[in-house]
């Protein structure tokens, strides 16, 4: 498992270990965010889909 972690070239070298191993989503757990962004993710996702679900049924009406 440690040699898929290994970059494959210079660039990703230097950029894992300047910006951190941002290449190595699969041990990101969303899980663990603080709890306002959760908040403001799910408020966000909520709004678009009231929003398109109100453009949907206005257009209907005209």
């Amino acid at each position: 498992m440690e040699e898929d972690n290994k970059p494959f070239n210079d660039a990703i070298d230097h950029f894992n270990k300047i910006e951190g191993n941002a290449a190595n989503l699969a041990k990101t757990d969303l899980r663990k965010l603080p709890k306002l962004l959760k908040f403001f993710g799910y408020f966000m996702i909520g709004f678009f889909s009231i929003s398109i679900l109100l453009i949907i049924l206005l257009s209907l009406f005209d």
